[in-house]
């Protein structure tokens, strides 16, 4: 079965922001095996003489060729959460800049060749966003959620050094590498088959752990299904096992959804107005950026706990980078400024829409697939060839799948990755659940709601031999 081929299709999506390299309704065409050539290890290398390059393609050629296939690989993009519909070009003078936001975006250094004023315009933005109350958040922008999440943590270790810290089983790995890296106990507390923290279990581990405090994190969306975890019910759990506030630090993984939630009607409200400590959002994932990207948000009086005057920098460390891009300052900026709220709003529910319309498309084929509320993640049975999950770019968790519908998805997309994945059905067969409690088998719970195709029963799936 060929899936490495495929040309032009359907039109540009009318709510689009740019689509100069396919990354809408249309797929770029594969490299030639001449344009692969030049991207081979021996074709790229450093030669350290006139001699040893010889014969090794040019740069020009390399990078032409390069092109071509980041226009394609960003065209067939399906699996991980990037907005790839941006347009920067207004920014490109400014890569010439050496732009370095060291030390505390609030407080300058000598390096003058910095984005202050726009980091904290774009900081300023989420503290509203996020109901915090004037003077008293800070925040900056990191390098990705992964950042934000080390610092989260980090800033809940120094309020609270004896603390446990709690987060689900399907918390992004983030999470227990801060507990790695900062030597904390941790646990990780069973799921719902949707995704969600299991609440009972949560409430169990409290009530065997009230000598220590808690440390909890909290998903505004889970890496693979999506799934968000009830920050209200935590919140009340927390007061019926008797943790004061004095004794509790929330922090908010919001990766993807942290950026989504607040353009959505009558979702649940993530807000500084509640007993939370700090967020953390991916810049990259729901704005969309050329460079990883993100967001931490917490409260001020946290951050003095970490705070130190540095001589040379002429300012306080406060983050966990030391140089710290400010080009990501500048673009989040410019995205912000040029989609404002009511333009997010609209990509953000198209993309609520699109999702809806992928679930559908399969569960009507009589695949099993999923989709959580206020999620764009649409989880999916595990195609048998590998071929087509690394051409579409699919995230994988044992037996299941996952697309996540972000702007540069549209439905055509959707259409003809549906029919090349039943092609592969028809071809190899489905997936069945590796056991009764694997991810897949986790699909058919009722607790998801709605209707689902029959999951496959083969006990001896084939082969993958696309």
């Amino acid at each position: 079965m060929d899936f490495t081929t495929s040309s032009k299709l359907g039109s540009p999506s009318p709510w689009a922001v740019f689509d100069a390299w396919g990354a809408g309704a249309d797929i770029n065409s594969a490299l030639t095996p001449e344009e692969e050539l030049c991207l081979e290890p021996d074709a790229v290398r450093i030669p350290f003489s006139i001699v040893d390059g010889t014969n090794l393609p040019t740069e020009t050629e390399i990078l032409t060729s390069y092109d071509k296939l980041m226009k394609r690989r960003s065209s067939i993009h399906l699996g991980y959460p990037y907005n790839l519909m941006y347009n920067h070009e207004e920014l490109h003078p400014f890569m010439k800049y050496s732009i370095n936001n060291l030390g505390d975006p609030f407080v300058p250094s000598n390096y003058g060749v910095h984005s202050r004023q726009f980091e904290v315009s774009v900081i300023d933005f989420f503290a509203k966003l996020w109901g915090a109350t004037p003077g008293e958040y800070w925040g900056y922008v990191t390098t990705c959620g992964t950042e934000g999440n080390l610092h989260g943590i980090l800033l809940a270790r120094e309020c609270h050094p004896t603390g446990i810290l709690y987060s689900s089983k399907e918390t992004h790995y983030s999470i227990f590498k801060a507990a790695r890296y900062y030597r904390m106990d941790a646990k990780s507390i069973p799921t719902l088959p949707m995704g969600e923290i299991d609440y009972e279990a949560l409430e169990k581990t409290l009530s065997e752990n009230k000598d220590r405090p808690a440390i909890i994190n909290v998903n505004i969306g889970t890496t693979v299904k999506g799934a968000i975890d009830d920050l209200d019910r935590i919140l009340r759990i927390l007061k019926n096992q008797g943790f004061t506030r004095d004794r509790f630090h929330i922090h908010c993984d919001g990766a993807l959804f942290a950026m989504m939630m607040p353009f959505i009607d009558h979702a649940p409200k993530l807000s500084f107005e509640k007993p939370i400590d700090s967020i953390a959002v991916s810049g990259h994932k729901m704005l969309g950026c050329p460079m990883p990207c993100g967001i931490a948000l917490t409260r001020k009086e946290h951050v003095k706990k970490v705070e130190m005057k540095i001589d040379y920098l002429n300012s306080v460390d406060t983050t966990i980078m030391g140089s710290r891009n400010g080009q990501a300052a500048l673009y989040l900026w410019y995205s912000l400024r040029k989609k404002g709220f009511e333009g997010i709003k609209k990509e953000v529910n198209q993309c609520l829409v699109t999702a809806g319309y992928m679930r559908d498309k399969l569960n009507e084929a009589g695949l099993t697939c999923r989709l959580n509320d206020l999620s764009c993640t649409v989880v999916l049975e595990r195609p048998m060839c590998d071929q087509f999950i690394k051409k579409w770019q699919l995230a994988c968790e044992g037996d299941i799948a996952h697309v996540v519908v972000m702007p540069n998805v549209t439905e055509e997309k959707i259409d003809v990755f549906v029919a090349e994945y039943l092609a592969v059905v028809d071809e190899l067969g489905r997936m069945p659940p590796q056991d009764e409690t694997s991810p897949l088998a986790q699909l058919s719970s009722p607790s998801w709601g709605g209707k689902i195709g029959a999951q496959a029963i083969n006990p001896n799936p084939p082969k993958d031999v696309c």
